[in-house]
C-alpha cells in the first residue's frame, strides 16, 4: 500500500511539475499573437533562466544574416588576436578606394580621404556602428567570409553560412542569402561566447567585445524599442534593402537582454520575406523582445 502510494505521488508530481516547453507556453503564445496577421516569415529563439527556460519558433528555418554576421566576423578576429596573429593596437591603412560610395559607412564620412586606424577602432565601427567599410578590411585581414565559416565549423558550430562580405551582398540582391544562419545557432553562438565555456576568448578580447556589443548604436526600434529607458542590451542588427517587388529581406536583431534583478536572456529574432513596412518589421522584433521582457521579469527563478 506505501509502496502504490509512494508510484502514485511520483506519477502525480510528475504531470503536474512544469517543464521548461510549459512555463514558456504563455510567451509562445504571446509571440505567436505578435506575428499571426503579419506578412512576413519570422524566427525566434530565446534563452533565459540560466537555460532553464528555452523556447524557438522557426528555431531551425534559414534566415539571410546580413550585418548580423559582423559580430561572427568580430569573434574570428578576436580568436586571431588572442593567438597573437594581430593585435588590437595594429594599425590597418586605409585608401581612399577602400572608401566604397555605395557602402553604409561612418568611417567614410568621418575620414573621406582615408586615414589610419587600430584593429579595435576598427571592431568597434564594425560592431557598434555596423559600419562596412570596417567590415571589408577585417574581412580581408582575416582572408576572406570563408574564412569566418571555417571557424565556426571547426569549433562545432552548426548552421553558420558565411560566403559574401558587404560589398557583394551590396551589389547582388540574391547573394545575401549565401550568409545565413538559423535562430537557434545565432543563440548558440551569443550563448557560447557569453559565458565563454569553453574558453573561447581571453578576458582581454572577451571584455571587448560585450563592451562593444552594448555599445551598439543600430536597431533602435527592435529589440531596445519597448524596454524601459536605460535597459541594457547587447546586441546587432542586420538590414536588407527592399526589392522592386515590394520584399525585405532582412530584418534582424540578435542579442543579450539584461533584466533589474541583474539576470538576463538571450534572444535572437529574424524577419524574412516581409511584405510589411519597415516601421512594422521593427515593431515585430520590438514587440517581441517587450514580451521576452514581460515573461522573464515575472518569472525569474
Amino acid at each position: 500500500m506505501t509502496k502504490l502510494f509512494y508510484i502514485t505521488t511520483l506519477l502525480l508530481f510528475l504531470i503536474n511539475f512544469p517543464t521548461a516547453a510549459q512555463t514558456t507556453e504563455s510567451l509562445r503564445q504571446k509571440i505567436k499573437e505578435i506575428v499571426s496577421e503579419k506578412n512576413a516569415q519570422v524566427g525566434v529563439s530565446i534563452i533565459g533562466n540560466d537555460g532553464k527556460d528555452t523556447l524557438s519558433i522557426n528555431g531551425d528555418v534559414h534566415f539571410p544574416m546580413q550585418s548580423v554576421f559582423k559580430f561572427h566576423i568580430a569573434l574570428a578576429v578576436l580568436s586571431e588576436i588572442d593567438k597573437g596573429k594581430f593585435s588590437f593596437a595594429q594599425e590597418i591603412k586605409i585608401e581612399p578606394n577602400d572608401l566604397l560610395p555605395n557602402l553604409y559607412s561612418p568611417i567614410r564620412e568621418k575620414y573621406p580621404k582615408g586615414t589610419q586606424l587600430s584593429i579595435a577602432e576598427l571592431l568597434k565601427y564594425m560592431v557598434s556602428e555596423s559600419d562596412n567599410v570596417a567590415c571589408e578590411l577585417l574581412l580581408k585581414l582575416l582572408g576572406g567570409p570563408q574564412v569566418v565559416e571555417d571557424y565556426f565549423v571547426k569549433n562545432n558550430f552548426k548552421n553558420i553560412s558565411i560566403k559574401v562580405g558587404e560589398k557583394l551582398m551590396q551589389a547582388n540582391w540574391d547573394l545575401q542569402f549565401n550568409n545565413w544562419t538559423t535562430p537557434n545557432a545565432a543563440n548558440q553562438v551569443l550563448s557560447s561566447f557569453y559565458y565563454n565555456k569553453p574558453k573561447w576568448l581571453s578576458k582581454a578580447s572577451y571584455d571587448f567585445i560585450w563592451a562593444t556589443m552594448k555599445k551598439t548604436e543600430t536597431g533602435k526600434d527592435r529589440l531596445k524599442g519597448q524596454l524601459p529607458a536605460g535597459t541594457v542590451v547587447a546586441h546587432k542588427t542586420g538590414s536588407s534593402g527592399t526589392n522592386k517587388a515590394g520584399i525585405t529581406a532582412a530584418v534582424n536583431d540578435i542579442g543579450i537582454v539584461f533584466l533589474p534583478s541583474g539576470q538576463h536572456f538571450i534572444i535572437s529574432v529574424f524577419v524574412t520575406n516581409s511584405k510589411e513596412n519597415a516601421a512594422t518589421n521593427e515593431k515585430i522584433i520590438a514587440d517581441i523582445g517587450k514580451a521576452a521582457w514581460d515573461y522573464f521579469t515575472k518569472n525569474n527563478k
